[in-house]
């Protein structure tokens, strides 16, 4: 199975960011991604960074780069995981959302066993804080047309690890000890979602 990983945005995306400036959500998402891609080929995954460069990339790129790893090794046996931060309003105040949830596109899909299988790790790896859960077509993971979860042929969910424009959720991002519950989380998640394929 190849795990790609998608750390979202870049260095050149406006916004995405806390409202004090400190917390830049594309550095973020890469030393997430990075090191949940170094976990996984440690314990003898075949993981790869989706996107290596500091620039962000356009989604079409991104899912042409996820479908051409579809068609060289058969889409089954291709995962992805796009790796977000949340923000709640224009990055110009606090707010008051807080949490973490997945996304997948619409519709019964391989991704929402992937998300499933995230959504059963953040509940052990961030005990008191919220886990964000849509039910209403019978999994927890939200659904939208986000494209790069709609227009890629493999399983694929999207994160969202917690607020950014939330001061206590924001705290725990830039922790030591809430940066390695993110990364514990995406790797015990995908390595439940492969080993039960």
């Amino acid at each position: 199975m190849k795990i790609l990983l998608d750390p979202g945005h870049g260095c050149n995306t406006p916004g995405k960011r806390s409202p004090d400036g400190r917390f830049l959500e594309y550095r973020f998402n890469r030393d997430i991604a990075s090191a949940v891609a170094k976990q996984l080929t440690f314990s003898g995954y075949d993981a790869t960074l989706l996107v290596t460069e500091e620039y962000d990339i356009s989604l079409r790129a991104r899912v042409e780069r996820v479908n051409t790893w579809c068609r060289q090794l058969g889409r089954r046996n291709v995962c992805l995981v796009s790796i977000h931060a949340n923000a709640a309003g224009n990055g110009k105040q606090w707010m008051n959302a807080r949490g973490w949830c997945c996304y997948t596109s619409r519709g019964q899909t391989a991704g929402d066993r992937l998300a499933t299988c995230l959504y059963q790790t953040a509940e052990l790896y961030l005990p008191g804080h919220k886990i964000r859960k849509d039910y209403s077509d019978g999994d927890p993971d939200f659904e939208s047309d986000f494209t790069i979860l709609s227009r890629t042929l493999c399983a694929a969910a999207l994160t969202e690890s917690l607020f950014y424009d939330n001061p206590e959720d924001l705290r725990f991002l830039e922790s030591y000890t809430g940066r390695q519950a993110i990364i514990d989380l995406h790797v015990k998640g995908i390595i439940n979602y492969v080993s039960h394929i």
